[in-house]
């Protein structure tokens, strides 16, 4: 049976009434259970391990469990698990599950991270204020929708040449991380800020290096630096006995807010517009540009292009042929000639589905409901806290065929029926972030710049070789060898 004609026949199932069974799996003894939880979590198991060994002992994917941070700064660490693609969509039901709070899960780092507000990811879809600023942002991409090429293919252009220039520098050696963070900050920062770069502003080039502490001390209690097996347990002790306090990146944070309170002129007097103050329109913009979309992107290219990498030479030469010829066709690089690319819209979506961007996603129940996994029912009472784990969803066996391997072509012709299964964004591929959602509202923006990545390296290079690692968050990616482009 093909995944499609499992998809259907799962569909029809959850249709019909499941067995409502309980909920498996056990929270264990106050505080130590916590505990025990999180360092299988970091340190004697690993993420996928953690969630792989309780898939198997509960014989069901949806269980009880402990989530990091628990139990020191996290009021109450217990979440109910989803980890398949039946159950996990709950969590984009707003009638039915809250966001209030839940954006990095059992715990939330302190306002004084982002001006003593509470920023969008923070808001339920229930509050005013979620309806307003996301409503701006939504407008603001939108006004800029016609300056996102021409901006992204100057920057990347130039990120191309540093690293053809290190390559020729260093040993035949570039660092693709870095200058892509820079480029993803300059792309962003001058989207919302009037065509300024970062460069004209107080930030100089130390933009990102702020911006990675800042993100790096809200999340710090959910991650793992990944140090040495001797000294886990004092990263343990460090990142998650007390909140890291904002205070350390004042002094940082005050220079990002300047940059773009002085340079945003635009946005900022559209929020005027709509009654928000300039400062939490500011604050916003910052956590939008620089948590969600820098942050999102720095890490997503990266993956991008591991997975390109390691698919062969024989995908780049398709995607090659591809792009040079609509390209050539269509005149130009455009959105319409985007769209007609087939292959390159199915590796972006692939990249996203195999290795999501976020891997969690958290909510508390409104009300007491019921979750369908693919066999059974489950009863969740309200103000239980819901975490799904992405990749478990987007892998999920009962809807993909060769879920872990990456295939290129697998959202192609009929494959795109797939399409709603790819739930990188806080929502399903085949829907639209609006005002009554969380999904993200830069959602069809980072798919747009991950499709426009791949045409400009393939409008220049045939191929190219690579050394990767893992980071302390998602990959490391070396470039070794750039082949230029024999036709175009």
């Amino acid at each position: 049976m093909t995944s499609l004609e499992q998809s259907s026949t799962t569909t029809t199932k959850n249709q019909q009434e499941l067995p409502l069974k309980q909920i498996p799996g056990s929270y264990g003894l106050p505080f130590f259970g916590p505990i025990s939880d999180r360092h299988d979590y970091f340190y004697n198991q690993g993420r996928d391990k953690f969630f792989s060994t309780r898939i198997q002992k509960y014989n069901s994917t949806v269980f009880r469990t402990n989530m990091p941070p628990g139990p020191f700064i996290a009021s109450n660490p217990q979440v109910i698990a989803l980890l398949d693609a039946a159950s996990f969509p709950i969590l984009f039901d707003n009638k039915k599950v809250e966001k209030h709070n839940v954006f990095d899960g059992t715990f939330m780092p302190s306002t004084n991270f982002t001006g003593g507000y509470r920023i969008l990811s923070q808001l339920d879809t229930t509050e005013l204020n979620h309806d307003l600023i996301k409503g701006l942002l939504l407008k603001s991409l939108l006004l800029r929708k016609d300056n996102v090429i021409p901006l992204f293919k100057s920057i990347i252009s130039d990120a191309f040449n540093k690293i053809e220039d290190e390559l020729s520098e260093k040993s035949g050696k570039a660092d693709f991380n870095t200058i892509f963070s820079e480029a993803s900050f300059n792309f962003l920062f001058s989207l919302f800020c009037d065509n300024k770069y970062p460069s004209e502003t107080n930030l100089g080039s130390q933009g990102p290096k702020m911006l990675d502490t800042w993100i790096l001390f809200q999340i710090a209690p959910i991650e793992t630096l990944k140090p040495p097996k001797i000294f886990s347990y004092l990263e343990d002790l460090l990142l998650r006995t007390v909140p890291i306090p904002a205070c350390l990146t004042r002094s940082s944070y005050k220079k990002i807010y300047t940059a773009f309170s002085s340079s945003a002129v635009t946005f900022l007097d559209e929020a005027e517009k709509i009654g928000l103050k300039r400062s939490e329109a500011c604050h916003n913009l910052i956590f939008i540009a620089g948590f969600n979309g820098y942050a999102g992107l720095k890490n997503q290219f990266p993956t991008l292009f591991k997975w390109i990498a390691l698919s062969g030479e024989e995908l780049h030469k398709e995607l090659a042929n591809e792009i040079r010829t609509i390209v050539k066709q269509e005149g130009g690089v455009t959105i319409q000639s985007l769209e007609k690319m087939p292959l390159v819209k199915s590796v972006v979506y692939e990249a996203f589905r195999i290795e999501p961007i976020v891997p969690y996603q958290y909510g508390k129940a409104r009300e007491d409901l019921i979750v369908k996994s693919h066999d059974a029912s489950f009863e969740i009472k309200k103000g239980e806290m819901i975490f799904g784990f992405q990749p478990f969803a987007t892998k999920d066996p009962r809807v993909f065929d060769d879920a872990e391997v990456f295939v290129p072509k697998r959202f192609i012709g009929e494959g795109e029926k797939l399409l709603k299964y790819v739930l990188w964004s806080n929502g399903r591929e085949t829907e639209n972030p609006s005002v009554d959602n969380k999904q993200c509202p830069g959602k069809n923006l980072v798919v747009l710049l991950c499709r426009l990545f791949l045409v400009e390296f393939f409008l220049r290079y045939d191929t190219f070789t690579f050394e990767t690692k893992a980071a302390a968050i998602g990959v490391s990616i070396t470039i070794t060898s750039l082949t230029k482009a024999s036709t175009i």
